[in-house]
């Protein structure tokens, strides 16, 4: 096996270092989201919290408001240089694939620079002036971080859904691209269903995350009354948001659904482990996809439910995989992020709607059960978990395409080498960056106590 400068001859050899960028970017990737989707729901919750302020005349939600906004400060300190890495791996391990994005779909990349000077120029607004501000100017300050935050991942999701359903442009006979048209490109088919989901998911995942931690902190034994009282308003936001959310992306994981059955019905199949085209498709529950079967082995089939989902019959047809090519088979492991994703949404749901119910029903009940907080601490890690698997799917599923039916990652990857080496320093670098992150969090509040902030007026 030898590089020739373009390409390496061998297939194996070729096979590992396509993995191995698509490994180092997937890794990149998935350090980043964690801090960019927190970001995203963390400044929609502060704007909550504001408005929740200014209606109730309740300093503590000023409070929370104010101290979700140094988290989000410590967040941001890693999230950009960490999506500013996730940019320039994509540009170096997939030169291919950044040729084509930047002869069609550039604009969402300059659109996100605006609302990265919106966001920081009205973050800035509501952290350093936000005691000299009435309480709407502090609201209208916080709402235009919090749309800059969601337009900028809306954007970055543009160029996802536009690689599942690639439009906006023509191939001459040469194979150069003509004819591009970059609105057309970033109103793609899988746009409007794909950003809402992402939307959702991150406010969904934040909201569970600020759960965990408000349900942590009131199973302390040592609180007082008002910080008890503080707790239980954090929790009862971010229950209520999250609640809403995760049926919100209930509903918009199903419209996704039904686009891969409609767009890219090869992905769903996978998903789903279908193998053969049929009406009355069944939607199989656990299991392992197997080939020589045709089926999923060892799972649960609820029969005609995947049809009706898909078509909103039972007697619509789903394409299944038998209908292309092995080759162009995306991983069948694919069907287990599936059920991961889909069962963790559904845990979540469960979970914040009971809590609520019990909550309501009981709401003169003080202090909250413990065993109520236990069940609600590890939701957050669920929520993570789930955002993460979906984001993987999201990517694998589209496997062995990094443009679907347009170009190959094979095609599209870097042929340097040494790319194992650079895998590990950056696993590692990420690593790293976590544990400073966790010890920069709690360095600052464990310094800034409740007991502090009560003292003192609410502001930034």
């Amino acid at each position: 096996m030898e590089n020739n400068g373009e390409k390496f001859v061998g297939g194996n050899f070729e096979m590992d270092n396509v993995l191995l960028a698509r490994t180092l970017f997937g890794s990149s990737l998935a350090f980043h989201i964690i801090f960019a989707t927190l970001g995203v729901g963390l400044t929609f919750m502060i704007l909550i919290a504001e408005i929740i302020r200014l209606v109730t005349k309740d300093e503590d939600y000023g409070l929370l408001a104010k101290r979700w906004t140094k988290g989000v400060a410590i967040l941001l300190g890693v999230a950009i240089p960490s999506g500013t890495i996730v940019g320039v791996m994509i540009a170096l391990l997939f030169p291919g694939f950044i040729e084509v994005v930047g002869q069609v779909i550039a604009l969402p990349f300059a659109m996100r620079f605006l609302l990265f000077f919106v966001e920081a120029l009205f973050l800035s607004i509501y952290i350093y002036a936000a005691s000299r501000l009435s309480a709407t100017m502090r609201i209208i300050s916080v709402f235009f971080v919090a749309l800059g935050a969601t337009a900028s991942a809306v954007l970055i999701t543009n160029v996802q859904a536009w690689m599942n359903t690639p439009t906006g442009f023509n191939v001459a006979e040469n194979g150069q691209i003509v004819d591009v048209q970059p609105w057309q490109a970033v109103l793609n088919p899988a746009f409007s269903y794909t950003a809402v989901h992402v939307v959702s998911s991150a406010y969904m995942t934040t909201a569970f995350v600020v759960v965990s931690v408000a349900a942590y902190r009131l199973l302390k034994s040592n609180l007082t009354a008002r910080e008890v009282s503080y707790y239980k308003k954090g929790l009862m936001i971010a229950l209520v948001l999250g609640a809403a959310t995760a049926i919100w992306t209930g509903s918009t994981g199903h419209k996704a659904a039904v686009g891969l059955h409609n767009y890219v019905p090869v992905k769903l199949a996978a998903a789903e482990g279908l193998f053969e085209t049929q009406s009355n498709a069944p939607l199989a529950i656990l299991g392992t996809p197997d080939p020589d079967a045709n089926r999923v082995v060892g799972g649960l089939e609820l029969p005609g439910l995947l049809s009706w989902l898909a078509t909103g019959s039972t007697d619509g047809v789903v394409i299944g995989l038998n209908e292309f090519p092995r080759e162009d088979w995306p991983p069948l492991f694919v069907h287990a992020l599936f059920n991961v994703m889909v069962g963790i949404g559904t845990l979540l749901i469960g979970l914040s709607v009971g809590a609520l119910g019990y909550w309501f029903i009981k709401r003169k009940k003080v202090p909250l059960p413990s065993w109520l907080l236990i069940a609600l601490v590890p939701s957050g890690a669920f929520a993570l978990i789930g955002m993460e698997t979906g984001w993987i799917f999201a990517c694998i599923g589209r496997q062995p395409w990094t443009i679907m039916n347009f170009q190959r990652t094979a095609d599209a990857a870097t042929a340097s080498g040494n790319l194992g080496f650079i895998f590990v320093l950056f696993i590692s670098l990420y690593l790293l960056l976590l544990v400073l992150t966790a010890l920069v969090m709690r360095y600052y509040f464990q310094r800034n106590t409740l007991a502090k902030e009560f003292n003192v007026t609410p502001s930034m």
